[in-house]
C-alpha cells in the first residue's frame, strides 16, 4: 500500500480558498447580527457596494452599508440564511458569490464579492449585488 503525500501547491489552494469562505462567512454573519466589527474584518474600509433595491439605487461606499446593518440587521425574522454559491481565486485575487434568502424576512440577495489579499489577509474590496424577491421592509 502506497502512501500519497499531499502536493503543496493544492494544500495551498485549499488553504485560500478556507480563507476566503471564512470571510465571506464572516460577512453573512455579520449581516445577519447587525455586527459591525464582523463587517469591519470583512470589508476593506475602501470598499464599494453597487446594486438595486426594490428600483432604486444603492451605490455607497461600504461605511455606508455598515452604519444600515448595524442599525437594521438582516435577521429580523429568524429566517435568514446566508450560503456561499461560488469562489474563485488566483493568486492574490479572487471573486465569490453568495445567496442571501430571508434578509429582513422576506427578501432575497445574489451578491457578487470582490476580494483581494492585502497584506496577508483576505479583504472584500468590492460588493454588488442583484434584488431577487421580495419587499423591502419600509425605510
Amino acid at each position: 500500500m502506497s502512501q500519497q503525500v499531499a502536493n503543496p501547491e493544492q494544500t495551498g489552494q485549499i488553504n485560500e480558498h478556507d480563507a476566503i469562505s471564512r470571510i465571506l462567512q464572516l460577512y453573512m454573519d455579520g449581516s445577519a447580527k447587525g455586527d459591525a466589527n464582523q463587517l469591519k474584518e470583512a470589508f476593506h474600509p475602501d470598499a464599494r457596494m453597487f446594486g438595486s433595491l426594490d428600483g432604486e439605487r444603492v451605490d455607497v461606499p461600504i461605511q455606508t452599508l455598515i452604519k444600515m446593518t448595524a442599525q437594521g440587521p438582516a435577521d429580523t425574522a429568524g429566517r435568514y440564511r446566508g450560503r456561499i454559491i461560488s469562489v474563485m481565486q488566483v493568486a492574490d485575487a479572487a471573486m465569490a458569490a453568495v445567496a442571501l434568502d430571508g434578509f429582513w424576512g422576506t427578501v432575497s440577495f445574489v451578491d457578487f464579492l470582490s476580494l483581494a489579499k492585502i497584506d496577508g489577509r483576505w479583504v472584500i474590496v468590492n460588493k454588488t449585488f442583484a434584488h431577487t424577491g421580495g419587499k423591502p421592509p419600509p425605510a
